[in-house]
């Protein structure tokens, strides 16, 4: 096993840049650290939640690394982020396959529901990019702030017996085992975290993610020039949703599920026959399968070790959102680091549990728990799913949806207009559970008669 010591090469190129800081910032580090040496952080994961972590971090003069195991790799992702992402995080526009202005809401009984009032080719669209494109994008943007990318696989974390004492990283590069010290890691691992094991955060629950990136023929690929379609029902997801998402040159083709993972092929299989010949002639160029979290993690902050992204559980329920809430968290949690270094000198847990997850907590916790009650009581079965597209049909709702999806905030709606909404709510849900129970019945009626 090779030790990876201050003097390496690798860590010897990041303290070459750290000393071409100008002086104030040395003393200022000096002064408050009364160190010789600046902060060291280790970043696991290279997704927009860990290459924004990074980012920030190096822009703390924080002696950062970025691990990623498979930096030409992606995950089975639709790809929709909110529009308030592109500048919040200044996001170029040449990342953007598609700017989606119109969005098909396919019922159960596939019933369409058009979302097109108050989306625009121009102002209100929903950008559709490709998650190898954007996490390249940010750990290069990392890396030249100062973050050191290291394309390596974390296998293991060595705990420390003081607060004094660094944290001792295993991992793999290259074909050999090395480590490498660091005095606070940030875990951006995904769903199935190495980090969080390592440190015992707890489980929870996790769907599946399938999808196909299916490239049409130019006739075909017109359909979707600015459309995306999501479909709903148990034939295609028990418990979720799938999709069809329009990329430069392909498709986006998945579904996901929590209760019925051995079966995700069979409900790709239903998927492809509710798209039916909007996807004749395609090529399928790729497969991708991913696990995605359900809720967050029991604890997301440990010594000095924190969680972001999907490894601390941030994908919203209903919508199944999580690279805009990946991306926050990372930033935010990097600045957290920055904030307790340059204010107080060090990093604990109390630290990171008051500058981190407070604070995320207070700005997302409502959002999340919001989405948590939608798919409740929408997602429980078909009939749910129906009131569902049904109510997506309004104008209203579509207003709302839209100002809280695209500018990431619960914006309070209109007295009446929310009295109205709670009405036809209602109306919505009891119309379709009857329909739901007649719909049932008659089936049943005619397994009898075949039997």
């Amino acid at each position: 096993m090779a030790m990876v010591s201050i003097t390496s090469p690798l860590l010897l190129a990041h303290k070459t840049k750290i000393t071409t800081c100008n002086s104030s910032h040395r003393r200022c580090r000096h002064t408050i650290t009364a160190s010789s040496r600046p902060l060291r952080a280790a970043v696991i994961g290279g997704g927009p939640a860990g290459a924004s972590a990074a980012e920030s971090l190096a822009n703390a003069n924080i002696s950062t690394f970025l691990f990623e195991r498979n930096p030409t790799g992606s995950k089975p992702c639709g790809g929709a982020i909110p529009l308030c992402m592109m500048e919040e995080f200044s996001l170029p526009h040449s990342l953007i396959d598609r700017h989606v202005s119109q969005f098909l809401l396919l019922s159960p009984s596939n019933l369409p529901s058009l979302f097109s009032r108050h989306l625009s080719a121009d102002t209100h669209y929903i950008p559709m990019l490709r998650r190898e494109v954007l996490d390249s994008f940010l750990r290069e943007r990392a890396k030249e702030k100062g973050a050191v990318v290291v394309p390596g696989l974390m296998t293991g974390i060595k705990m420390p017996r003081s607060e004094k004492e660094p944290y001792v990283i295993q991992y793999i590069s290259e074909g050999s085992t090395q480590t490498i010290e660091a005095d606070v890691i940030v875990g951006a691992d995904g769903a199935n975290s190495r980090v969080a094991r390592e440190i015992g955060a707890g489980e929870y629950a996790t769907a599946i993610a399938f999808q196909e990136r299916i490239r049409l023929p130019p006739s075909a690929m017109s359909y979707y020039t600015d459309l995306a379609e999501m479909y709903l029902g148990s034939d295609v997801s028990p418990d979720f949703y799938a999709w069809v998402f329009p990329k430069c040159d392909h498709v986006a083709v998945g579904t996901g599920t929590v209760s019925s993972k051995p079966s995700i092929k069979s409900l790709q299989a239903s998927l492809h026959a509710r798209a039916g010949t909007k996807l004749a002639g395609g090529t399928v160029i790729r497969v991708e399968a991913h696990p995605i979290p359900e809720h967050p993690r029991p604890r997301r902050v440990i010594g000095r070790v924190a969680l972001v992204g999907d490894a601390a559980g941030y994908v919203t329920k209903c919508s199944g959102e999580g690279i805009y809430f990946a991306a926050k968290s990372g930033r935010l949690c990097g600045e957290a680091i920055g904030k307790l270094w340059r204010e107080e000198g060090k990093v604990t847990e109390s630290g990171l549990k008051r500058e981190y997850l407070k604070k995320w907590d207070d700005e997302f916790s409502g959002m999340f728990r919001f989405l948590d009650l939608l798919h409740k009581v929408f997602y429980k079965d078909d009939a749910g799913k129906e009131a569902l597209a049904e109510m997506c049909a309004d104008a209203y709702v579509q207003k709302r949806t839209f100002e809280c999806y695209l500018d990431k905030k619960m914006v309070v709606g209109h007295p009446w207009e929310e009295m109205k909404l709670a009405w036809r709510t209602v109306g919505s849900m009891v119309r379709n559970r009857v329909l739901g129970r007649e719909v049932e019945r008659l089936r049943m009626l005619e397994a009898n008669l075949s039997v």
